[in-house]
């Protein structure tokens, strides 16, 4: 689920069967590395036409990080934010729901193609990668084949 003000993008997760999942730790708030080596959830942006994209990664811990790509996996660096995302851990008896409010400022300001990811581990150290799409073979969240939805730019109707 998405939704978004003039100020944040809103994004929710929903994990069912959760009852194994493993939350990382309230590790306080800042940008850290590697959050996909633990239950993380990922926002990739592509601007229409463009071969550069976005990766989000956001974790239960609070940590989160944010890079600019300029092509397939090629070029990475910290993307400048004007402030940290918000997220949010709420599990149930049987699902869990992870919500992140993402600051508009540091988002792309035109359309971009998105692809909705998460990264679950469960009790045992089982990893699963999810996404609304995935190309053939190993699972690749950078894959164009995971940028199936669309992103209307900042404002737009």
């Amino acid at each position: 689920m998405i939704g978004s003000d003039a100020n944040w993008l809103r994004v929710r997760w929903r994990i069912e069967g959760a009852q194994e999942l493993v939350v990382p730790s309230f590790a306080g708030k800042g940008r850290a590395d590697g959050l996909w080596n633990a239950t993380c959830f990922e926002l990739f942006l592509k601007p229409e036409g463009q071969s550069s994209y976005v990766e989000l990664n956001l974790s239960p811990s609070e940590r989160w990080n944010a890079y600019d790509f300029a092509a397939y996996r090629w070029g990475m660096k910290e993307r400048p934010f004007p402030r940290e995302p918000e997220c949010t851990m709420r599990q149930g008896s049987s699902f869990a729901i992870f919500d992140a409010a993402i600051p508009i400022g540091g988002l792309p300001t035109v359309e971009c193609s998105m692809g909705m990811c998460a990264v679950i581990e469960e009790q045992g150290g089982v990893k699963s990668y999810w996404a609304l799409a995935h190309p053939e073979g190993a699972p690749d969240f950078h894959s164009a084949a995971c940028f199936t939805a669309t992103l209307p730019a900042p404002g737009a109707a």
